[in-house]
């Protein structure tokens, strides 16, 4: 471990670097190593994604979505008239009228849509923690680089007011050394009358 990691880490967080958490760990590493945390993390998550993951959010978002209602929709009144109004007319119905075929295939829709739609959305919690975690690591790094400029700062008004107390005392020394002088010549004056 580079000794540097643990003067950080107590001059950023007042603690000592093994007792930090882990994510803690990673933005004192980050800053030690001069590496920036912004990134875009919603890229590295769906780097990580696989086929059938991805599959799954493009069916999840397609079945939550205005065109799958009204194909669905459509598709429902399409079934319902070509059984009640045209096949009935020639008794050559595939689903008569209580539609149990129909009942059957949206049973079916839904057992494997629901499914889906719940996989991709264990998919957003999980990119929503990355997401908070990142947040975290983003907001402590700016918090530690405010106190860093908090402290410049506070050394740069010290070291003025040091030099300003050091100019003062010169100034009083030379406003002692005229009272000296005025004192001297009023003295030497008197003398002289």
């Amino acid at each position: 471990m580079r000794p540097n990691i643990h003067k950080l880490a107590q001059q950023l967080l007042h603690e000592d670097y093994d007792l930090l958490s882990p994510r803690d760990q990673v933005v004192i590493n980050r800053i030690a190593d001069g590496l920036h945390i912004s990134r875009n993390v919603l890229e590295e998550h769906q780097e990580k994604l696989t086929p059938g993951q991805r599959l799954a959010d493009r069916v999840a978002s397609f079945g939550g979505s205005w065109p799958f209602i009204i194909l669905f929709l459509a598709a429902l009144v399409a079934w319902i008239v070509v059984n009640t109004l045209m096949l009935a007319e020639w008794n050559h119905t595939f689903d008569p009228y209580p539609y149990i075929l129909l009942n059957l295939v949206l049973s079916m829709l839904a057992a494997v849509q629901a499914p889906v739609i719940m996989m991709s959305q264990n998919r957003h919690s999980e990119k929503d923690r990355i997401d908070a975690a990142h947040d975290y690591e983003v907001n402590l790094k700016a918090e530690l680089e405010i106190m860093s400029l908090h402290q410049k700062l506070d050394m740069l008004r010290q070291e003025q007011w040091s030099e300003l107390v050091a100019v003062q005392q010169d100034q009083i020394g030379i406003l002692r050394q005229l009272m000296e002088d005025v004192r001297a010549l009023k003295s030497g004056a008197a003398e002289l009358s």
